[in-house]
């Protein structure tokens, strides 16, 4: 749904070329979208129709009813679970979430990207931090599940409150969080804070960094994070819409590997090692083109050697020293 339903232009936002469409989303779209993709999914998966990419609840209810309704059929004959939709904290009421509790959506996800009210002003958002807690608390007062979205680099934005916003945030209980660092688009506003030198983006290796520091923090809370990074598209890339920040095709793997790197690191290290893990995540663990691997080489002076084991799961890591003859 690109923009649509937003009253705001915030200084990073052009959905269009985020989402990577241009056309506005039909009720006609949403039978056919949902009839393309229900035969490519595997029996018996938990599936669930999404609206995302502008805010679903701040267009006309009456609208909102048309799209949602193409989704019913599939909920009442049990090929489809639920609703899942994206929207801002500043359209949530008691008219808004009746209206989507009787058609069946299951989880809204806020876009609050900061709880910081100086971040907030900066980037246009338009609504407050205390906006976010009084949507928070009326969207489970309705027992829906809630998801939060959380922006790293915005406009004043620091580490410190990344990290406090991601804090803030564990307090309001939501069940899944997305977390995207800050890409400078064309045809932003953001993009001419950042050619007029105003707005300085993160570096990818910053980004990482803080995005592990922030996943660590919502799983140690119980928070299910869901995604980190946006999704890359044809608009989406080194070569077509970003300008500049933190963008990588695979951003969330690097963030993985940098969580890997400090569980390894957390131990001593005093000479060559095997690095047991998971089969599953031994990518992860040397990092991309073996990123973790030369880091270890470069800053402990010492070989690494991943090893499967099978008997490890996800984040759980054993050290042993390689015997030198």
């Amino acid at each position: 749904m690109p923009h649509k339903g937003c009253p705001y232009d915030c200084v990073f936002c052009n959905q269009k070329r985020i989402t990577g469409q241009i056309k506005e989303t039909t009720p006609d779209d949403v039978t056919e979208i949902i009839e393309r993709h229900l035969s490519t999914l595997p029996e018996n998966a938990d599936i669930e129709a999404a609206f995302f990419g502008g805010s679903f609840t701040g267009i006309p209810i009456a609208e909102q009813s048309a799209l949602m309704e193409r989704v019913a059929p599939y909920i009442n004959d049990g090929r489809i679970d639920g609703i899942r939709l994206s929207t801002r904290p500043d359209y949530i009421s008691d008219e808004i979430l009746e209206n989507l509790k009787r058609y069946g959506v299951t989880t809204i996800e806020l876009g609050v990207q900061s709880m910081d009210e100086d971040v907030l002003r900066a980037s246009n958002r338009g609504h407050s931090a205390e906006q976010v807690r009084k949507a928070c608390e009326m969207i489970h007062s309705y027992d829906f599940r809630l998801g939060v979205q959380q922006m790293t680099g915005l406009p004043l934005d620091t580490d410190e409150k990344s990290v406090e916003t991601a804090h803030e945030l564990i307090a309001l209980n939501p069940s899944c969080v997305r977390i995207y660092p800050t890409l400078t688009i064309k045809d932003t506003a953001l993009k001419t804070l950042y050619e007029n030198g105003s707005y300085i983006p993160q570096t990818v290796d910053e980004a990482v960094r803080l995005c592990a520091k922030l996943v660590l923090t919502y799983e140690e809370s119980g928070v299910d994070v869901i995604r980190v990074g946006l999704q890359p598209t044809e608009e989406i890339n080194d070569h077509a819409s970003v300008v500049a920040g933190p963008f990588h095709p695979a951003f969330g793997e690097l963030v993985e590997s940098e969580i890997y790197y400090g569980i390894i690191t957390s131990h001593k290290i005093d000479g060559d090692i095997e690095i047991h893990v998971d089969p599953r995540e031994i990518s992860k663990v040397c990092g991309n083109r073996r990123r973790n691997i030369e880091r270890l080489k470069k800053e402990y002076g010492v070989n690494a050697f991943v090893k499967g084991d099978s008997n490890l799961k996800k984040r759980e890591v054993r050290l042993i020293a390689v015997k030198t003859t």
